[in-house]
């Protein structure tokens, strides 16, 4: 049992800012003089109202959203995206091009199979997933509704370094790298992103939207689900996820204090460039990724022998440094390191690997 916090390298849920959590432990029970915490507050109170106005304006500030695009704040994580992106989108020529670079842009291909055609723009899996192909090897058909990509590979530790461009609109999962670093919105038709790595806890997904998109809805499509429905109700077409949406303002505010998303930047390369340096470095451990495509937020490595492998992470894991396993698909092992996770927290990871390397050379 540990007495004091710990460096958590999961995938998600995942750390949290600790100023972020300790404001929300001291607003608990009483909310700005409200004499209630959030968590009892009508969605449609004007304590309740201010928070998540406060919520959607920060986030289009910091993430630079252009006024094109609508904010909605979604049930069903970035996997209830997987249809609903489907069924918003595909009605227009029934296809649509994904790029399958891991394991959750395949299962977002898969369900949108069952609203249409879907046609595969890459497949990676032939050097399993350890790259990201390059725009001039993406097969894209001239009649797709979008284009569909991940961002970032969070099993198989490997992310996008641009956008890619297509004659349609372009759609991205961004769960595991929102909020790390500037993004272009305005090139993308939708990007979407599963609140519970970079944003806020678990329960809820981040939706912008271009509103030309809005009202292409398959009839077929859940209320809940129409990005036009939600729109015009502004995320509160049913109660809202309204403790997840006032989290997100609080690690919004924090973002912005910590210098918005260039400061997010600047620490993503900061500690990825101390982990990735080591690997580079060892004669134990190897990065799984290929060098130009290795993620900044879900780094992945091996020793060669599983036996090891469990040895590293279960100590590790009583030293403080917990949830380095590697995603049961592929094995071996996986730092997480999100917006939240101090720079101290990647050293001192570093240093066990060091020691681990010595002891078992």
């Amino acid at each position: 049992m540990f007495t004091e916090r710990i460096y958590n390298f999961s995938a998600g849920p995942s750390m949290l800012p600790l100023p972020v959590l300790e404001r929300a432990a001291a607003e608990m029970t009483n909310y700005a003089g409200s004499g209630m915490s959030v968590m009892e507050m009508s969605h449609r109170s004007k304590a309740y109202k201010d928070v998540f106005d406060g919520t959607k304006a920060l986030m289009r500030e910091i993430l630079s959203v252009p006024e094109s695009h609508e904010i909605l704040f979604m049930q069903g994580g970035a996997t209830g995206q997987f249809a609903a992106v489907a069924m918003n989108l595909m009605g227009r020529t029934g296809k649509a091009d994904y790029a399958v670079t891991g394991n959750f842009s395949g299962l977002a291909a898969r369900e949108a199979g069952k609203y249409g055609e879907v046609r595969v723009a890459c497949d990676t899996s032939d050097k399993n997933h350890t790259y990201i192909p390059r725009q001039e090897a993406l097969k894209l058909s001239p009649d797709a509704s979008y284009l569909h990509y991940c961002a970032n590979n969070t099993i198989y530790g490997t992310e996008w370094d641009y956008v890619p461009r297509a004659d349609c609109p372009v759609v991205a999962d961004m769960s595991s790298n929102i909020l790390s670093k500037p993004v272009d919105v305005a090139a993308h038709g939708v990007i979407y992103a599963g609140v519970q790595k970079n944003m806020a806890p678990a329960g809820m997904a981040a939706v912008i939207v271009d509103r030309r998109l809005l009202g292409r809805e398959m009839p077929v499509t859940p209320t809940i689900l129409s990005y036009r429905t939600m729109a015009e109700k502004d995320s509160m077409y049913n109660t809202p996820p309204t403790y997840n949406i006032y989290m997100l303002g609080l690690v919004l505010q924090w973002v912005k204090e910590m210098g918005g998303l260039r400061g997010m930047e600047e620490l993503r390369e900061e500690r990825a460039g101390l982990l990735y340096d080591f690997l580079d470095s060892s004669a134990l451990f190897t990065g799984c990724a290929e060098r130009g495509s290795r993620s900044k937020m879900n780094v992945t490595f091996r020793t060669g022998d599983a036996d090891l492998d469990a040895k590293f992470v279960k100590e590790a894991a009583a030293r403080g440094l917990v949830s380095l396993g590697g995603h049961r698909i592929v094995g071996g092992m996986r730092a997480s390191i999100y917006n939240a996770m101090p720079v101290e927290g990647v050293r001192k990871l570093v240093a066990f690997m060091q020691e681990f390397e010595l002891d078992h050379k």
